[in-house]
């Protein structure tokens, strides 16, 4: 049977999906001996594990060349679909805030704003769910840059400690959602491997469970 495919976002994602795996059973050596190989089974050869760049795993999935993935919400919210989200993993929390100086004023006045980000869809909707004008300037760098230039009253960003903030004269002035690394699955694929991809929801389900973390479909 042709093992399933599934991309993990690399680095702090791709290890925690890792250890999910063990805590499944699943003999994950070849992961952890990769070497720079982007390929690699997993266990006895029913799961094949595709290393990729957080919007890649997006696309693989959404293309259908990975049957399932691994990625953060963040990632997800500015996708346009073409996949189902099945599980909420509890790994790689953090949250999408708007933040910038404490006298920014970005929730003042009614003359238009100016916010940086590197994610225009998700500061787009916080906004105009505000009814605010704001105009969305990409940044692709380190976004906290943006008021201290003069470029933008705030930001939209992810927030983990706050720490880089902190130091850069900069505070969380609303906090948007909530951002945890998900499963997701193509949409074709849940139909034609529906038996397969529900007994691996379940077992990653079950394992994450067993570390005390928040799972649900």
């Amino acid at each position: 049977m042709t093992p399933l495919k599934i991309a993990l976002t690399k680095g702090r994602l791709e290890e925690k999906t890792v250890a999910l795996f063990e805590k499944m059973g699943y003999d994950c050596s070849q992961i952890h001996n990769k070497g720079r190989r982007l390929i690699l089974p997993v266990g006895d050869g029913e799961i094949e594990v595709v290393l990729a760049k957080a919007a890649d795993v997006i696309t693989y999935v959404q293309h259908g060349v990975c049957d399932l993935g691994v990625v953060g919400k963040d990632t997800i919210m500015e996708s346009t679909g073409g996949f189902f989200e099945v599980l909420d993993l509890g790994f790689g929390k953090c949250r999408f805030a708007v933040a910038g100086p404490k006298d920014s004023g970005i929730f003042k006045g009614y003359s238009a704003k100016t916010v940086a980000t590197k994610y225009p869809k998700v500061a787009r909707a916080f906004f105009e769910n505000r009814d605010m004008d704001v105009r969305i300037i990409k940044i692709e760098g380190s976004v906290e840059l943006a008021p201290l230039l003069g470029l933008a009253e705030a930001i939209v960003d992810l927030v983990e400690t706050g720490s880089t903030l902190k130091e850069n004269g900069l505070e969380i002035l609303e906090t948007i959602c909530p951002i945890s690394a998900r499963l997701i699955v193509n949409s074709a694929v849940m139909k034609l491997r529906k038996e397969e991809i529900e007994d691996v929801v379940c077992r990653m389900g079950e394992a994450s469970r067993k570390k005390g973390e928040r799972v649900y479909a």
